[in-house]
């Protein structure tokens, strides 16, 4: 009952915030399932999912960006 009240509140905020939510519920849903079965940590698997998940999509982005800026005379 827990993990379903910790996955929905992780949904509205999604919905509420979908800029600031990149890979934490993905993140968040893959940790809490890992720490529930770690030793019934749901919780704290979901905080640590969803802290990796915005870490992870935050270096995809910033992996981008640097491939869109490259100078003109550089190859990717």
């Amino acid at each position: 009952m827990k993990t379903l009240a910790i996955l929905a509140i992780a949904a509205l905020a999604a919905a509420a915030t979908p800029a600031a939510a990149k890979g934490c519920l993905k993140g968040a849903v893959v940790g809490g399932v890992a720490g529930h079965y770690a030793g019934h940590h749901t919780v704290l698997g979901a905080i640590a999912g969803c802290a990796y998940g915005r870490h992870r999509a935050n270096e995809q982005d910033r992996e981008r960006q640097g491939q869109r800026q490259a100078p003109a005379g550089e190859k990717l």
